[in-house]
């Protein structure tokens, strides 16, 4: 393997600690649990997106966030028509940790954290195919509703 690819697996590795970190910091919660509960909200996300935009939206990700994002992905079964109460319960029973965290503040951090790092129109890209009770956990910014 040439140098240059290895540079490309130790960048991913270390921008998704960045990330898993930065939502750790910011829920303040262990690094463990920010990991699931950053897989769970992006998993739950995929399951509602149609394939092309999930697609899209996985391209962006950092290699090994997209890896996670992919984690059992059944693209025929998608997307699924959630409520905001479905996903939020969806995201809750992905979270499997010692403690109990409110989904609805993960999901907020979670769409924050992607904000912040894929920036703002990638967010509000995928927010155009989601129905506004689902957007509206999105950052203000990105069309969520405060």
């Amino acid at each position: 393997m040439s140098t240059q690819h290895l540079e490309i697996l130790e960048t991913t590795v270390q921008k998704t600690h960045q990330w898993i970190d930065s939502l750790a910091d910011a829920a303040h919660v262990d690094s463990h649990t920010a990991y699931l509960a950053l897989r769970a909200v992006l998993q739950t996300l995929r399951d509602r997106l149609p394939a092309p935009e999930a697609a899209h939206f996985a391209a962006q990700l950092p290699i090994l966030v997209r890896g996670i994002f992919y984690e059992g992905y059944r693209p025929a079964q998608a997307p699924e028509g959630l409520s905001r109460e479905e996903f939020l319960e969806r995201v809750s029973e992905k979270i499997v940790s010692g403690r109990h965290l409110d989904p609805l503040e993960v999901a907020r951090q979670v769409f924050a954290l992607l904000e912040r790092f894929m920036g703002y129109g990638e967010l509000e890209k995928i927010g155009m195919v989601l129905p506004a009770e689902l957007r509206s956990m999105f950052p203000a910014r990105s069309g969520g509703i405060s």
